[in-house]
């Protein structure tokens, strides 16, 4: 006989509409999506979905939203006096490490795939921008230029990733991500769109010549 289950143990009707969002989207064209078919599969009823979303685009841009927020490489910025190597490694094996990143890089990726529309892909441009700027704890209305082509830069660079996420993601190796010449990029790409001071970080980095480690390769 089956255990009975808690209401703990139940998905909180949203987040299983999230979620059931991104198991449709897996399957099927995003247009071909219905709301009957989100109740189905999150089993729930319309009011509930309505309760919670003005429609469909709500759940989406709500999801999406979440998924986004909940990336490790966009929730907090490196130490520009540490180790950038170190840290580059920690937020790789972060993500392509934990089943729960690798799941969210699936789904992230199925916006950039055949099964999206311009519509979710311009979301999640928006969001992953929107996310980067809370990050760097700049506003929108007050980015210099240099600043918010670094950005968009950065996004496209995601969004690229993304793309090629579902080829790579059974073929990829931490290893080949982790090494210094990678890391010291990341930094310079970080320290380019924040506050922080570029050059003075390259002088430190290089200060005793470009270390061999990138010279090698």
């Amino acid at each position: 006989m089956p255990r009975p289950r808690h209401d703990s143990e139940i998905l909180p009707a949203r987040e299983r509409m999230e979620n059931a969002f991104w198991e449709l989207l897996a399957d099927r064209d995003w247009r071909k999506i219905t709301v009957t078919d989100i109740v189905h599969e999150a089993g729930v009823n319309r009011n509930s979905f309505y309760y919670h979303f003005s429609g469909l685009p709500e759940l989406a841009d709500s999801a999406i939203l979440h998924q986004v927020e909940a990336m490790p490489f966009l929730r907090s910025t490196p130490d520009p006096s540490a180790d950038p190597r170190e840290q580059w490694s920690q937020r790789v094996t972060a993500i392509l490490a934990d089943p729960v990143q690798r799941q969210r890089l699936d789904r992230l990726a199925t916006l950039a795939g055949p099964h999206s529309s311009p519509e979710l892909a311009e979301s999640l441009r928006d969001f992953a921008r929107l996310q980067i700027l809370s990050m760097l704890e700049l506003e929108s209305d007050q980015l210099d230029l240099k600043t918010d082509l670094m950005v968009e830069f950065t996004v496209g660079g995601i969004l690229s990733i993304l793309r090629r996420w579902p080829e790579l993601s059974d073929t990829i190796d931490i290893a080949d991500l982790v090494k210094e010449d990678v890391a010291v990029l990341a930094m310079g790409i970080y320290l380019a769109m924040s506050r922080e001071d570029l050059l003075e970080y390259c002088n430190r980095i290089f200060a005793g010549g470009i270390p061999q480690t990138i010279v090698s390769r």
